[in-house]
């Protein structure tokens, strides 16, 4: 994937691998901060602008996880800084308007979760992968029926939204975590959902064995070399 590296969003472009995890339709394959540097030398000469509503964005997923890395993980920005939001039945609501977002998995009667598709009408749920941080941060940011997005702060989710741990899951992105916009799929494969948490170096080793066996049929070509907007 090549994406657009910024402080403050700048037009700088560097080439990043994301394991072939689709950025805008598929949960995010995380991958380690080594490979990105800031480009400070250039920042003088660089457009900058804050991110927008609606961009997909590559950024650092706040908080560490247990080891200390910071993985990159990849997603819409669903609300800026002031946003009023609440989900229905899986739909986002945005100021109080329905938004329409065609790429955006939608649950059905079958798979159903009222704190996923109704937040944040419900408290967090007890999970290990829902920080205790978050279920004390989120009621001090809830409004009536909407949560409200701090100064700062961004509100992220995913487009595969009945499997896609986002700000719903672990709280809002500082403005300080965001790299950049991505701007190209340069490849895409086809990965299990429970790859993610499979981190070892035996485990990173057997997939990278698995991709080269499996490089023609389980590459999804439809996905690959494709502007990302």
């Amino acid at each position: 994937m090549v994406l657009r590296h910024h402080l403050r969003l700048p037009e700088l472009r560097h080439s990043v691998s994301f394991h072939g995890q689709h950025p805008a339709h598929r949960r995010s394959r995380p991958c380690r901060p080594r490979h990105l540097r800031k480009p400070d030398a250039w920042t003088p000469f660089l457009h900058h602008r804050d991110p927008q509503r609606d961009e997909v964005v590559v950024f650092f997923k706040p908080p560490a996880e247990p080891d200390g890395a910071h993985l990159i993980l990849v997603k819409h920005i669903v609300g800026v800084p002031g946003d009023r939001l609440h989900l229905r039945h899986g739909i986002v609501f945005r100021n109080g308007i329905a938004q329409i977002e065609p790429y955006a998995a939608k649950p059905t009667a079958a798979d159903s979760d009222p704190y996923r598709d109704d937040f944040p009408s419900l408290a967090p749920p007890s999970r290990p992968d829902i920080p205790a941080l978050w279920t004390l941060d989120l009621p001090h940011h809830i409004d009536g029926e909407h949560l409200v997005v701090p100064p700062g702060s961004y509100f992220v989710m995913g487009d595969n939204r009945t499997n896609s741990l986002d700000s719903r899951y672990w709280g809002f992105v500082p403005r300080a975590n965001i790299i950049g916009r991505p701007v190209l799929i340069y490849w895409s494969f086809l990965t299990p959902e429970d790859q993610i948490g499979k981190t070892s170096l035996s485990d990173s080793i057997a997939f990278t064995i698995h991709q080269a066996l499996h490089l023609f049929d389980e590459t999804r070509w439809n996905r690959t070399l494709k502007i990302v907007h």
